[in-house]
C-alpha cells in the first residue's frame, strides 16, 4: 500500500507559513510556563522533599526529573506507531490536533494541585501534557518541507521558533501579573495565581493552534487497517535503516542525539537549580526567563544568519562551544548576578541550536522523499530518547550526590561528545 497524501501546499505561501508559526506562537505557551518558568518551581515548593514510590524513598527534585524520563520515554515508544498511522491512513494532522487536546487539557488540569497531598497530580497532568506536547511536534515539523522549497528552511524554521518566543512571552507577562498583583486582584491564596495561569495555558494552547488546523490541508482518510499500525512500524525501521546508510546523517543524529540532550535537560531543570541551589525566588525566575526568551528569539535569527554565512555545521558547532563553557562554568556559581550572566549566553543558543537542528536535518534528507512523517518521526524519537537520557543522568546523579551541580557537570560531558563528532559530518546533501 503506498503512503496516502493529504492535499498537496503551495510552497512559499505566505498565509500558510503564518498559520504554520502560529502552532509554535501555541504550543511554546507548555514549553515556557510549564516546563520552564512556572510549574518546576511550583512544584518544588509545594511537593515533600521526599516521596515514596514502589516503597523507596525518592527526592522529588529526583523524581520530578525522572517523570520527564518517563514521560519522553512513552513517547518515544508511540511515535513511529503515530507517524506510521499518519502516513499509511491519511491522519497526519488528526494526531496534530489530537495531542494538541490532549496537552491543553492536561495543562488545565494542573489547576487541581493545590497542596503536598496531590503532587501525584501535579505529575500526572504533567506528564501527559508531555506526551501531548512531545507527540504534536512531530507532525508539526514534518509540515516544513510541504510548505516552504529548502532555500527558506533556515528563515521558516527560526520564524517559528520567533512566533512561539513572543506568544509564550505575552502569556507569561499575564501570569506574571496575576502572581504580582494577586492582593490587588481579590486573590485569598499564594497559589491560586499560578493555578490559573495554568488553565490559561491550556486555553492558549488550543485557542492559537485553531489558527494552524485552519491553514493546512484537511486529511485525506483512509478507512483504518489495523495493518496499518504494522505498515507504520516497519516505514520508520526501514528510514532507520536508510538514515544509518548515509554516514553524515548518521553523524550528524549522532551529535545531535547529545547535544540536545543537553539543551532540553536545561530547558526542563535550570529552574529548579536557580530555586533549590541558589534561592531564587519565582517572580525572580519568570523575569529572568522573560529575558531568555527576549535573547532567545534574537539567537534564533542571528544564527541563522551566521549559517547562511559560514554554514549551518560551524554555527551549530559555536553553538555547542557555548553551551559547554556554560554548563561548566554553572558548576562554580554561587551567586544570582553570576546566574544571570550565564542565563544571557544561554538564551542567544537557547532557540538557535533547536531552529539550526531542524532545518539541518531537512536539508540533509533527499529531494521530494515519501514519508515526511516517517522521517520526521524518527528524528523525534531520537530526540524524545536524548531527552529521557539526560534528564534521567541528572536525577540519578542528584539522588545519588545530593547535589545538583553534580547533574550540571554530568550534562557538560554530553556537550562535549556532541562537538567532537559534529566535527566529523558533512552537512551538504550526500
Amino acid at each position: 500500500m503506498q503512503r496516502n497524501e493529504s492535499t498537496v501546499l503551495n510552497k512559499n505561501d505566505p498565509k500558510v507559513i503564518r498559520g504554520w508559526s502560529f502552532f509554535d506562537w501555541a504550543n511554546s505557551a507548555y514549553a515556557l510556563v510549564i516546563s520552564t518558568a512556572v510549574f518546576p518551581p511550583f512544584f518544588s515548593s509545594m511537593a515533600p522533599e521526599t516521596i515514596t514510590l514502589l516503597g523507596m524513598s525518592i527526592n522529588s527534585t529526583a523524581l520530578y526529573s525522572f517523570s520527564i524520563s518517563f514521560a519522553f520515554l512513552l513517547n518515544a515508544i508511540m511515535t513511529p506507531f503515530l507517524s506510521g498511522l499518519a502516513d499509511f491512513s491519511g491522519r497526519r494532522l488528526f494526531f496534530l490536533k489530537f495531542f494538541t487536546i490532549l496537552g491543553s487539557i492536561a495543562c488545565m488540569s494542573l489547576f487541581f494541585f493545590e497542596s503536598a497531598e496531590t503532587a501525584w497530580l501535579g505529575l500526572i497532568a504533567f506528564i501527559f501534557g508531555t506526551i501531548g506536547f512531545g507527540a504534536c511536534v512531530v507532525f508539526y515539523n514534518s509540515y516544513l518541507p510541504d510548505i516552504v522549497t529548502e532555500d527558506k528552511f533556515d528563515k521558516v524554521s527560526a520564524q517559528g521558533y520567533a512566533y512561539g518566543y513572543i506568544g509564550s512571552v505575552i502569556l507569561l507577562v499575564i501570569i506574571l501579573g496575576l502572581i504580582q498583583f494577586r492582593e490587588a486582584l481579590g486573590f485569598t491564596s499564594d497559589t491560586l495565581p499560578v493555578r490559573i495561569g495554568f488553565i490559561l495555558v491550556g486555553i492558549w494552547w488550543y485557542g492559537f493552534a485553531l489558527l494552524t488546523f485552519r491553514v493546512l490541508p484537511a486529511d485525506n482518510r483512509l478507512k483504518f487497517q489495523s495493518s496499518f499500525m504494522m505498515k507504520g512500524m516497519n516505514e520508520v525501521s526501514t528510514v532507520f535503516r536508510i538514515l544509518l546508510r548515509n554516514s553524515n546523517i548518521k553523524k550528524f543524529l549522532i551529535a545531535y542525539f547529545f547535544f540536545i540532550a543537553g539543551v532540553n535537560v536545561v530547558i526542563y531543570l535550570a529552574s529548579v537549580f536557580a530555586e533549590e541551589v541558589l534561592n531564587f525566588q519565582q517572580t525572580e525566575l519568570i523575569i529572568l526567563i522573560l529575558l531568555l526568551q527576549f535573547l532567545a528569539m534574537i539567537g534564533a535569527f542571528l544564527f541563522a544568519y551566521i549559517s547562511g554565512k559560514i554554514g549551518n555545521k560551524i554555527a551549530l558547532l559555536i553553538q555547542i562551544a557555548i553551551w559547554i563553557a556554560v554548563c561548566a562554568s554553572a558548576y562554580f556559581v554561587t551567586g544570582s548576578i553570576e546566574f544571570y550572566v550565564l542565563s544571557c549566553f544561554v538564551g542567544l543558543v537557547f532557540g538557535g541550536i533547536q531552529s539550526l537542528s531542524r532545518s539541518t536535518y531537512s536539508k540533509m534528507l533527499d529531494d521530494n522523499i515519501d514519508a515526511l512523517a516517517s522521517y520526521y518521526s524518527f528524528y523525534d524519537v531520537l530526540t524524545k530518547l536524548a531527552v529521557v537520557a539526560g534528564t534521567f543522568i541528572w536525577g540519578l546523579v542528584n539522588q545519588l550526590t545530593g547535589n545538583m551541580r553534580y547533574s550540571i557537570l554530568s550534562i557538560t560531558i554530553f556537550f562535549i561528545i556532541s562537538f567532537l563528532v559534529l566535527m566529523t559530518v558533512k552537512t551538504e546533501k550526500t
